[in-house]
């Protein structure tokens, strides 16, 4: 090799490994674990959750502690919808107040958690079936920060969003969280953020705050889901609109509902299920949550 190609190559070479070595800050900081992450699905229910302590905000804090601290949270909230798949890649995502008619107090929290650009980017990487765009505009809707708030109060955890393509299927959705397998083994805690029941129309407002209030679809529907996940028919569910008259009022538009098939779609062969905040409210709503592993 003569002398100058040798010199070019050699500095491609320190160039690229100063490029891989910022790229890959994220695999220096996570490294594989022994131990899978659990995956949640959250009911996040009303906004007023995130500053409420009531039976749903807390066991959201009791969950952070029974589980491993995660190093950082993932969530693909039923609120942030995108023509196309992005992931939130700034340092530090805004605190977003998507929702009106609330106390001042509700719209005056920041919930100041770090991003990473670095898990961003690794997640991206990851997600071979369609491009990832990373995203610089959004940040922490009420889906995510509602919820984690409780969980990890200090804010001292990366939280990133991956935004739901709503011009793809219940399927799509299913079979593209099956490629975010990787991260369990890399401490990243994934949370889908919706709600399996989820009729606002319907909703008896003057009924929110009275325990276990359903309606008898909701109510059916409830128990018709949970026997589906538990007993692994996950067909069933990406199929739900052939589950009958319950399932169309129970699931009227499908962003809450979403959120769950990327939380089943990460469950493993060797992972057990149970089900955490049961309880369906004003009539046409359920809290109820699922965690896997």
């Amino acid at each position: 090799m003569q002398r100058k190609q040798f010199i070019k190559t050699l500095l491609t070479g320190v160039a690229g490994m100063t490029t891989l070595s910022a790229f890959n800050k994220f695999t220096d900081n996570l490294g594989e674990q022994e131990q899978l992450m659990p995956v949640l699905f959250m009911g996040h229910g009303s906004p007023m959750n995130g500053i409420l302590d009531n039976e749903f905000s807390q066991k959201w804090a009791q969950l952070a502690k029974d589980i491993p601290t995660p190093k950082a949270v993932l969530v693909i909230s039923a609120h942030w919808l995108s023509k196309g798949t992005r992931i939130t890649a700034m340092d530090f995502p805004k605190t977003i107040h998507d929702f009106g008619g609330f106390p001042q107090e509700l719209f005056d929290v920041q919930y100041k958690a770090p991003g990473s650009p670095e898990i961003a980017k690794e997640t991206a990487s990851i997600i071979k079936s369609t491009a990832v765009e990373m995203d610089h505009d959004w940040g922490l809707d009420h889906g995510a920060w509602t919820v984690i708030r409780h969980m990890y109060p200090e804010a001292n955890i990366p939280v990133l969003q991956l935004s739901i393509d709503y011009t793809k299927g219940p399927q799509y959705h299913y079979d593209l969280s099956k490629e975010l397998a990787a991260l369990r083994k890399k401490g990243v805690l994934i949370i889908g953020s919706g709600n399996m029941v989820h009729n606002l129309r319907m909703v008896a407002w003057d009924k929110l705050n009275e325990s276990e209030y359903g309606f008898d679809w909701a109510v059916q529907m409830n128990t018709t889901f949970k026997n589906l996940i538990r007993n692994g028919q996950h067909d069933k569910l990406i199929k739900y609109e052939q589950l009958g008259r319950e399932a169309m009022l129970a699931i009227p538009t499908p962003e809450h509902y979403w959120p769950l098939l990327y939380t089943l779609g990460l469950k493993g062969s060797k992972d057990d299920v149970s089900f955490f905040n049961d309880k369906v409210v004003g009539g046409s709503l359920t809290m109820t949550s699922v965690m896997i592993g």
